[in-house]
């Protein structure tokens, strides 16, 4: 029998990866796996940890959630040393096998090489051809193994060196943690899309330094926050501390607007902002912008629940939780009929049928990417009694694909890219459907409206305004590669 996978009929867009890493402390790889527990929410598929004891590397890599592979301490004692880097994976293309799991490690003449990665490379494509014809063996079918070549290909002479050099000939958004036999790196490409963060352990000195991808993972781990790796920064952290270097031209950062809107943690905060405050913000702003007569705010769990409070106090309407969210599903071995597959949302999510029963409900989520999953929702609901069932949404529409390192469809199957919103209320359900302006967004987060300069963010996904050249794509209708598991 084969096992269905409910995350494939997922109708969200994924984050590809969340990152980690230590430098200087001797519960190195026992705190890396906890900053991944922390991370979880970047990637379900695979995890792993690199760990350095001052004279070997050691390694253990994994298919599944990081329980799966570090809950027991002998697998924490098998990865000894002060120094470490992890990562966990969501793939957007190619199989989920032990090959494509970061990080990924190599040994070179100045020793060996560990490489965490969160992105997406436009130009993996270009480069990995052309490394190919120089003699290059590729071992993974994922573009962060083509930093391993370009490092090894160098002809510099220094580790810091032939990064560098090949963070020259990369294009695309990432964030990447590294660990070489000396010195932990940090790194964002120059429009720091993709987030990383720098913090220090207790003790200063005795206790260490700490990347990751999100300020949560220095909060399971005790870390105090120091501040953002700046976009196109390189930090080298090593025995003598904490080094910057800016080899890039300047750009202007294009922070990924997502994060705030459903990929980050919300306890978190990015660059400078704390996401749970921004949700609910944009909450707020979108009944202002969207009000209508109702009974009840329900949010679609678990994203929707701050926006869905932010609404709810804005527009003096109770907040109550109509849908349940069953926790604990994740994969099922029963055969993946349709009739299945058309009851796999009801795992998920449960009504309330004593909130919703003749109720005028409006249900808050945060995007529609295809639009199967609010379908269902908003029949569920309906079987519940409402009486009315209108829909907001905490995003504007999703109208084009990511190629920065979320996971999003071909836009032929963007429900938006093909729909005005009319016919998408039509689509799913809804009595009305409305969503947060592109202006309204920005001034949730702090900005009088989207305008050229500061403050801008990427946000393709909206707009299709690709800040990044996507050399990989051919026509004008920009597609997923195919050879490639962006990003990891």
């Amino acid at each position: 029998m084969t096992p269905w996978d409910l995350s494939a009929d997922d109708d969200k867009p994924h984050e590809e990866c969340g990152v980690f890493g230590i430098w200087n402390n001797p519960d190195a790889a026992a705190l890396t796996a906890l900053g991944l527990h922390a991370l979880q929410h970047r990637g379900q598929e695979a995890t792993g940890i690199v760990s350095h004891d001052g004279a070997r590397f050691h390694s253990h890599r994994g298919l599944g959630l990081v329980s799966e592979n570090f809950g027991d301490a002998k697998t924490i004692a098998g990865l000894p040393g002060t120094n470490a880097v992890g990562h966990n994976r969501y793939a957007t293309t190619g199989d989920t096998v032990l090959r494509n799991v970061q990080p990924l490690f190599a040994e070179f003449e100045f020793g060996g090489f560990a490489v965490s990665h969160n992105g997406n490379l436009t130009n993996a494509g270009q480069l990995r051809r052309a490394l190919v014809r120089r003699g290059c063996l590729f071992q993974s079918t994922t573009d962060s193994e083509v930093f391993v070549h370009l490092i090894a290909t160098s002809l510099y002479s220094t580790v810091t060196d032939r990064l560098i050099d090949a963070l020259k000939q990369v294009v695309g958004a990432y964030s990447l943690v590294a660990l070489s036999d000396s010195a932990l790196y940090g790194v964002r490409d120059p429009f720091g899309v993709r987030p990383l963060i720098l913090g220090r352990m207790p003790g200063a000195g005795q206790g260490g330094w700490v990347l990751a991808s999100e300020t949560c993972a220095l909060d399971i781990v005790g870390a105090e926050f120091v501040r953002d790796v700046e976009p196109g920064e390189i930090v080298v952290i090593d025995d003598r501390g904490v080094h910057s270097i800016k080899p890039f031209g300047r750009a202007e950062p294009r922070f990924c607007v997502f994060e705030y809107i459903y990929f980050a943690r919300p306890d978190s905060i990015m660059e400078g902002t704390a996401v749970y405050q921004a949700r609910k913000n944009i909450g707020a702003e979108l009944a202002r912008e969207s009000a209508i007569p109702a009974d009840v705010i329900v949010p679609v769990p678990d994203s929707g629940v701050p926006a869905a409070m932010g609404y709810s106090a804005e527009a003096g309407i109770p907040f109550e939780l109509g849908i349940i969210r069953n926790h604990y599903v994740g994969r099922t071995f029963i055969e993946p009929t349709d009739q299945i597959r058309h009851l796999g949302v009801k795992l998920k999510h449960s009504a309330n049928a004593a909130v919703l029963a003749g109720k005028r409900v409006i249900l808050v989520d945060d995007s529609i990417v295809r639009g199967t999953t609010s379908r269902k929702i908003v029949e569920m609901v309906r079987a519940a009694g409402a009486a009315e069932v209108h829909m907001r949404i905490s995003s504007p529409p999703t109208t084009h694909s990511c190629f920065y390192g979320i996971d999003t469809p071909e836009r032929a199957k963007l429900l938006a890219a093909n729909n005005d919103v009319d016919e998408m209320a039509r689509i799913i359900g809804v009595d009305s459907l409305a969503f947060i302006s592109l202006d309204g967004l920005y001034r949730a987060l702090g900005h009088a409206r989207r305008a050229a300069g500061a403050g801008k963010h990427c946000d393709a996904c909206f707009t299709g305004d690709y800040p990044i050249p996507l050399l990989d794509q051919a026509g004008n209708e920009p597609r997923q590669m195919s050879l490639l598991a962006n990003g990891n």
